[in-house]
């Protein structure tokens, strides 16, 4: 008897254990399923928990975008219609509480959709805003010592609206999020899955009182951006920008200073952006707005596609998006590709004209400016000269270099719509001697601010480009790091040589050359100004603009500002525009970020020095003188344009810088 119990015990025994094992066995590897399928048989509640979209922050930590808690105001009909009594009590203090919710809204939903457990009634509601209600709600009845029982089946859903505490500081930058989490230009689009989370759920069984057994699945929140952005930096160049267009607002009586406007401040020895924005300013918190660049009366009359098309217009970036001819800024990229190569002379002869392709292509200055040294050629922006370092560099040297220099390619920035420029560039296969000649000196191709800040700097750094980029790290919500990005340089443009030679030529022009205008007094600086005259020569609209950096030996910081067609008559149509508001950044800028002065202040001599008063016309009447700007159009045939020139009979005889 005593076997038999035992054996019975151990059978008992076994197939206890064997259920438990499966019952852990389908708890861990179908016990989810099994929990919605049994939930779905039952009355339950089935909650979205919403994820935290990650936040956006300067380098320095500063918070540029963020959430703010809102709430859904939901309507549980079935619930309300279980009981007569609580139907008009709910609905009047729906009604005090919540003014845009009106009482004929309730009742439709109640009598519509009687069974509905979550009907919105109102979305994305501060919690000031649901705060009476709140009140309301809680409020004891002293009879029954129950928390205002009629009053019943409304509930908050929360969520998480976006929110930017600088409106539109950084704007093109930053961009803005639509409904769903939906990130449109700027870092908001282009790291849009890695700020996005994924949702949470709770799921639980609803008994007569309307108590929630939970199932709760959390949600995983979005990881954040650490930026190279530095606030201050970008608020001095926003703030630059506005009191240009504002200047020069009514110059001509019509428009703002500028049609566009555009500064890039970076470092340029790792590429990182510290500050980018043009004129075309907007608040994030209500980025559909119009108003600030159109009457009411303007907005009224689009149409929805015209409407589209000039808040697009807007929110494009212009250092990124649009496309222009250098001028006179790709100057130090012939000098540096014909250092590298070891094909240029000592010094070239300017008698103010090159006769090329049929054409008289001349310099700024029209009776020349005699001998030129490489360094004096680029100090005075000598057309004449750098046609001749063209042609001793030849073709297939000239265009290669291009390419090292990245012209004609994508950046890859980190921001979206980057403009492509293959097609606004010639090679060897393509050019001819005019355009070789005019390319020289920075007209007849296209180039993006990015693109030509990017090249610019390894021609200061030692030779080295560095992918520009505006995240420096990808953060959890925790503050750990889940990624860095890497700042390897990608390629040596030029040699180390080269790059201190053009470090100096580009000393000597702001010193004393046509840069001079730019200068801060008791600092090393670097530069190269620009002009560049636009489509049609017979329109007078140009591209005015200066690149510069500092300190000289080991330059820390770079300035590059454009503007396109500004708001002056023809004779004020000079780089001496850029430069004045290159130099007021600088000067804010410089002691901010530790660039300390490292030379002594001249004294000044009855006044300020004068300004740049480059001219930008240099191609002949006719010639392909410009690349159609890449905001407006594609670039036009060559062989037509070749034949549009040798079609003029009469040369204008006019120079450009």
């Amino acid at each position: 008897m005593k076997k038999k119990l035992l054996v019975l015990f151990v059978f008992i025994i076994a197939l206890l254990g064997g259920l438990v094992a499966r019952l852990v066995y389908i708890d861990q590897a179908k016990g989810d399923e099994y929990e919605k399928q049994v939930l779905s048989q039952q009355s339950y509640g089935n909650q979205i928990i919403p994820y935290q979209r990650g936040e956006i922050l300067d380098t320095k930590g500063s918070i540029l975008a963020t959430n703010i808690d809102v709430y859904n105001v939901i309507l549980d009909c079935k619930l309300v219609n279980e009981d007569k009594d609580y139907v008009e009590p709910t609905i009047a203090a729906l009604v005090e509480c919540f003014p845009d919710i009106s009482e004929e809204e309730v009742r439709k939903a109640l009598r519509e959709q009687p069974e509905s457990r979550y009907c919105v009634l109102k979305k994305k509601l501060l919690y000031e805003e649901i705060d009476k209600f709140l009140k309301l709600q809680s409020k004891v009845n002293k009879k029954k010592k129950k928390v205002n029982p009629n009053v019943q089946g409304v509930w908050f859903e929360k969520e998480y609206k976006r929110q930017y505490p600088y409106n539109g500081l950084a704007c093109k930058v930053l961009g803005f999020t639509t409904s769903g989490n939906e990130g449109i230009g700027g870092l908001e689009d282009y790291y849009n899955e890695t700020l996005n989370g994924v949702n949470g759920r709770q799921y639980g069984y609803l008994n007569t009182d309307n108590n929630v057994e939970k199932t709760i699945k959390e949600p995983i929140n979005g990881n954040s951006l650490v930026t190279t952005i530095d606030l201050n930096v970008q608020t001095v160049i926003e703030k630059k920008i506005a009191a240009f267009q504002d200047a020069y607002r009514d110059e001509l009586e019509e428009g703002e200073g500028s049609k566009h406007t555009g500064v890039v401040v970076m470092n340029p020895q790792n590429g990182e952006i510290l500050g980018m924005s043009d004129n075309f300013v907007f608040d994030l918190n209500n980025p559909w707005d119009l108003t600030p660049y159109c009457s009411q009366e303007e907005i009224n009359a689009f149409s929805e596609n015209e409407r589209l098309n000039k808040l697009n217009s807007i929110w494009q970036n212009f250092c990124i998006t649009y496309t222009y001819e250098p001028g006179s800024t790709a100057k130090p990229f012939t000098v540096a590709a014909g250092l590298d190569t070891g094909k240029l002379k000592e010094s070239y002869e300017c008698d103010g004209v090159e006769h090329i392709g049929g054409h008289d292509i001349r310099c700024i200055n029209r009776s020349g400016h005699g001998t030129e040294t490489i360094e004096k050629a680029v100090m005075d922006s000598c057309n004449d000269a750098l046609m001749q370092m063209a042609e001793d560099i030849g073709k297939e040297d000239f265009y290669k270099y291009q390419n090292i220099f990245n012209f004609g390619l994508r950046t890859n920035i980190d921001l979206p719509g980057e403009a492509r420029t293959d097609a606004l560039i010639y090679t060897a296969e393509n050019t001819d001697a005019t355009s070789l000649a005019t390319n020289s000196f920075g007209q007849n191709f296209n180039v993006t601010m990015v693109q030509l800040a990017s090249a610019f700097s390894s021609l200061i750094n030692g030779g080295y480009y560095y992918q520009p980029h505006l995240v420096k790290k990808i953060i959890d919500e925790h503050g750990n790091t889940v990624e860095r990005v890497d700042t390897t340089p990608l390629k040596q443009t030029i040699s180390n040589q080269t790059s201190d030679k053009i470090k100096g030529y580009l000393y000597k022009t702001v010193s004393e050359g046509t840069g001079k205008s730019a200068k801060v007094p008791g600092y090393s600086m670097g530069g190269k100004t620009g002009t560049a005259q636009k489509g049609n020569r017979d329109d007078k609209k140009y591209v005015v603009s200066f690149i510069g950096f500092a300190p000289v030996d080991e330059p820390k910081v770079l300035v590059y500002v454009v503007i396109d067609e500004a708001n002056v008559s023809v004779d004020e149509q000079s780089s001496a525009l850029a430069t004045r508001m290159a130099k007021e950044i600088f000067t804010e800028i410089l002691p901010y970020i530790n660039v300390f002065p490292d030379e002594e202040a001249p004294v000044p001599e009855g006044g300020t020095p004068q300004e740049s008063g480059e001219s930008s016309e240099g191609l002949p009447e006719g010639t392909p003188n410009s690349m159609p700007n890449g905001a407006e159009g594609a670039s036009q045939d060559l062989d037509d344009l070749a034949q549009r020139a040798e079609s003029e009979e009469d040369v204008a005889e006019t120079g450009t810088e």
